[in-house]
């Protein structure tokens, strides 16, 4: 009860504080490049359970069509403001209304893509008993994933046999530890991590 309001609470203030920013962000999105300002992607939330997580637009229309991995700078596909706003986890924002709508909390295993959740283990399928976050510990880590990902050969193949497994063992390492003070832990070493990027 505690953990959803106040997901709730923050997420709403955060928007309400953030909305002229939003609306700077939205012009610039257009002016940058044809597409609409939001992203809207099928994750698998808890339970098992898909919902559409959103983002700001951050890659040239119909970019995921041609794969769902990003890979830093090398990504033609990204546009020149998705780069900023990747940068700065900023297109991550509109996630704050996955929250409010309660597909998400503040803090919880990151939700994938269904094609990579069936490959998960009966063990790892465990972080779906969680309701999926705006940031986690993987998240802390993978801080930089794109750049890691830039750097390999196949980025796809890297990701689901180094990077996605490591995740998941840091997510399920969360779900043994939760608790509100290491959800607020969380979130205080996310938003240093944004503000201290460069």
């Amino acid at each position: 009860m505690l953990k959803r309001l106040f997901d709730i609470i923050s997420s709403s203030i955060a928007l309400l504080i953030l909305s002229p920013f939003l609306l700077i962000i939205s012009l610039f999105i257009l002016l940058d490049s044809r597409g609409g300002i939001f992203y809207k992607q099928i994750r698998i939330g808890k339970n098992g359970i898909p919902f559409k997580l959103l983002k700001f637009r951050t890659m040239k229309d119909g970019s995921d069509k041609k794969g769902l991995i990003t890979v830093g700078e090398k990504d033609n596909r990204v546009t020149n403001v998705g780069y900023f706003l990747r940068k700065y986890k900023l297109d991550e924002i509109p996630q704050l209304l996955n929250i409010i709508l309660n597909d998400m909390s503040v803090v919880g295993p990151r939700p994938e893509v269904e094609k990579y959740v069936k490959l998960y283990t009966p063990e790892q399928r465990k972080v779906l008993l969680a309701k999926p976050g705006l940031t986690d510990l993987a998240s802390l880590k993978y801080f930089s994933e794109n750049e890691l990902l830039a750097k390999a050969k196949d980025p796809e193949d890297y990701y689901i046999k180094e990077i996605m497994p490591a995740k998941l063992t840091l997510n399920l390492e969360y779900i043994e530890k939760k608790s509100f003070l290491f959800d607020l832990r969380i979130i205080f070493k996310t938003i240093s991590k944004i503000i201290n990027r460069d």
